[in-house]
């Protein structure tokens, strides 16, 4: 929907813009002198767990993600609401208090927003964070040779299914909200000491979209190890259940083109195809630097490698099982 936009604003006209409409990122960026640049981004879903508070610091999270996704550091964010008159206003105090505290421990301060009145919940951020140009970090740049690392587990996707299906188990759902409410701070401040060559956020197009997404910008071929993939407890079980979003059938029609599976068995694709929501960063990284990202962020889990052939995705192995 955005492509045709892109002729209104060539890029020879906005030389300042380093990342906008030109080539797809997690957030645009804007040079403002030779030391400093802005990152803007905006975020904001429906609730995908009960407790107000946590889908408030659920919702914060996702959206300073993105600039985590860049290199970057929060500068500040602004609210995005949605809310229905006719439920408590204790409630959305308590979403905005959850996503105020995790602005808060990501640095950042909360300075204003805007809402409007619909029949279902909605809560997010607009974050602008800052970053020297020199340091931004793009999807594209993966070498062939460079690791791949996630510093997240998957699974997300199908916990929180299983909870409005009524099946989750309590101690499964807290692990995943404990993740999901995890900032990508230390992860971007590793991806900087390691020099990482590319960057994402796993969010709502699943691993393979979004590393589908890294190896094209960067032209080069992923291959992933499944039995390498980290997943959040619970996550199979409730796979097995058949606890699926409609989004994991929206990004396989997407994005299957673009990827090969080895011996993966049809339930662990499934589970890739998934969204995530505040997933982990992913990170292609030079082998010699892989020790000092997993020094800075020790859950990195190395999940694959960039090998040479066409732009395109590998799974290999099962895994999961």
């Amino acid at each position: 929907m955005l492509r045709p936009l892109r002729d209104l604003f060539p890029p020879t006209q906005f030389p300042a813009l380093l990342v906008g409409l030109d080539v797809a990122d997690d957030a645009a960026v804007y040079q403002l002198n030779d030391q400093q640049a802005i990152i803007t981004t905006a975020d904001f879903f429906p609730p995908v767990v009960d407790d107000p508070y946590d889908f408030g610091a659920i919702a914060a999270a996702n959206a300073l993600s993105d600039v985590y996704a860049m290199g970057g550091r929060v500068l500040f964010a602004m609210n995005l609401v949605a809310f229905p008159d006719d439920l408590p206003r204790e409630i959305l105090g308590e979403i905005l208090r959850g996503g105020a505290e995790k602005v808060a421990e990501a640095g950042g301060v909360v300075v204003g927003g805007h809402s409007v009145t619909d029949k279902e919940p909605k809560y997010g951020l607009a974050v602008t964070g800052i970053i020297d140009p020199a340091l931004v970090k793009r999807k594209g740049g993966a070498q062939v040779g460079d690791v791949l690392l996630l510093t997240k587990p998957l699974g997300v996707g199908v916990i929180t299914t299983a909870l409005k299906r009524g099946i989750a188990e309590a101690e499964h759902v807290a692990t995943a909200v404990a993740s999901m409410k995890t900032l990508n701070q230390q992860a971007a401040t590793a991806a900087q000491i390691a020099h990482a060559h590319a960057l994402t956020d796993i969010t709502g197009f699943g691993l393979l979209g979004h590393a589908w997404e890294m190896a094209k910008a960067g032209g080069v071929r992923f291959q992933f190890e499944a039995a390498q993939l980290p997943l959040l407890p619970g996550a199979w079980a409730y796979a097995e259940a058949g606890a699926f979003p409609g989004g994991m059938g929206r990004n396989r029609e997407y994005f299957a083109p673009h990827i090969h599976f080895g011996d993966v068995s049809p339930l662990w694709q499934k589970l890739l195809w998934t969204p995530e929501t505040s997933g982990g960063l992913l990170a292609a990284v030079a082998p010699e630097r892989v020790a000092d990202f997993v020094a800075a962020c020790p859950a990195a889990v190395v999940v694959g490698r960039v090998v040479a052939g066409p732009a395109g995705l590998v799974v290999e192995g099962r895994g999961g099982e």
